[in-house]
C-alpha cells in the first residue's frame, strides 16, 4: 500500500478539512460508477478509499503518523500472510472487494470501520442507492437581451443562439419593461438521470427612445409648438407609437401646458396607456425678420415672472 498522504495528494499537515475535500475531489473522479467496467479505475478508487479509511479516521491517523499502524491499517510488524489473512485496505486483516452496493453497504457487503462512505457520496452523486442515482435538473441558460423602445411597446419576435448550439425563437411580450425576465421553461441544458431539462432566462434592457418617456403604461413627450400656433392655436401633427394623429392647440396655449391624447400609450389590461403631451414654444434657429419686426413694436402688457416675486 502506498502512503495515503501520497495517494490523496496532500501534506502531513494538511487539515481534516482539506484531506476530505481532496478524497472527495478524487472520488468522484475514480468513482467506478462514471467508469462502468473499467478495472483500473476500481483499483484507483479503492485505493483511495483505503487512503480516506486512514485519514479520515482522526485515531488512524494519529496511529499511522506515530508509526503504530501501515499504509492498510495493519499494526507494524504484522504478517497477514502468516495467518492466512490478505491484506485488505481497512485495517481488519480480511480479503476485501470493492463493490457498491448501496447506501450502508459498505465495501464488500460490510461497513467499513470508521468510513462511512454514504456521507460523502450523498453530495457527490447525489445518492446512491444500488448504483441509482437521483434525477438532476438542466443547467439554465442566463442571458440579458436588449430591445428597441417601440419593439417593447408592440412586441417582437427575436432569435436566440443557445450555448449548445441550437437557435431558438423568443417572443418579446407586447408592452414589456425594463428589467422584466424573460423565461423559457424546458429550453436550457439537459436534464441527467432523467431529470428536468434547465430553463433559459432572459433579462430585458429597453433602449431608450428619441422623445418618449415611459411612466407605467402612459406615454409623455415634449412637442414644439411656434408661436404663433400657441398664440391662434389650431391642429398640430404629433407621432404616436401607431402613427401620427392631429392634436388642438387651443389659443393662447403656454409652455409646459398638458395635453392627453387618450389610448395613444403603451398596449395594456384592462385598456391601452394614454400619451401625455407637453407644448414647447419653440423660436426658430435663425432670426426671423418678421417675427423682429413685430417683437419691435409690439407692447407686451403682462409680466410672465410676477409668480417669482
Amino acid at each position: 500500500m502506498r502512503d495515503p498522504y501520497t495517494v490523496l495528494g496532500v501534506v502531513k499537515t494538511a487539515s481534516e478539512a482539506e484531506i476530505k475535500k481532496a478524497f472527495r475531489a478524487l472520488a468522484k473522479k475514480h468513482h467506478p460508477d462514471t467508469h462502468p467496467g473499467d478495472a483500473n479505475a476500481a483499483k484507483r478508487f479503492q485505493e483511495i478509499s483505503a487512503a480516506y479509511d486512514i485519514l479520515g479516521d482522526k485515531e488512524k491517523r494519529g496511529k499511522f503518523d506515530r508509526g503504530e499502524i501501515d499504509a492498510g491499517g495493519n499494526p507494524r510488524g504484522f504478517d497477514p500472510g502468516a495467518h492466512g489473512f490478505r491484506g485488505g485496505p481497512y485495517g481488519a486483516g480480511r480479503e476485501q472487494h470493492f463493490e457498491w452496493g448501496g447506501p450502508g453497504a459498505g465495501m464488500g457487503g460490510e461497513q467499513a470501520q470508521g468510513f462511512r462512505a454514504e456521507d460523502i457520496f450523498a453530495d457527490l452523486f447525489g445518492g446512491l442507492g444500488g448504483g441509482r442515482r437521483k434525477p438532476q435538473p438542466g443547467q439554465d441558460y442566463a442571458f440579458d437581451l436588449t430591445v428597441g423602445f417601440e419593439e417593447a411597446a408592440k412586441g417582437g419576435t427575436r432569435r436566440l443562439s443557445l450555448p449548445d448550439g441550437r437557435e431558438i425563437d423568443v417572443r418579446i411580450p407586447a408592452g414589456i419593461k425594463d428589467g422584466q425576465q424573460i423565461r423559457l421553461r424546458g429550453q436550457g441544458g439537459p436534464g441527467a438521470n432523467g431529470g428536468p431539462a434547465g430553463d433559459v432566462r432572459m433579462t430585458v434592457s429597453v433602449a431608450p427612445h428619441p422623445w418618449f418617456t415611459r411612466d407605467g403604461n402612459d406615454l409623455k413627450m415634449d412637442l414644439p409648438v411656434t408661436l404663433k400656433e400657441a398664440v391662434l392655436g389650431g391642429s398640430v401633427t404629433v407621432p404616436t407609437l401607431t402613427g401620427p394623429v392631429a392634436l388642438k392647440v387651443p389659443v393662447g396655449a403656454n409652455s409646459g401646458a398638458i395635453l392627453r391624447l387618450k389610448g395613444k400609450g403603451i398596449a395594456g389590461k384592462p385598456h391601452a396607456g394614454d400619451l401625455y403631451v407637453r407644448l414647447v414654444v419653440t423660436l426658430p434657429d435663425k432670426a426671423d425678420a418678421d417675427l423682429t419686426k413685430f417683437a419691435e413694436h409690439w407692447k407686451a402688457n403682462y409680466d410672465p415672472r410676477s409668480k417669482l416675486k
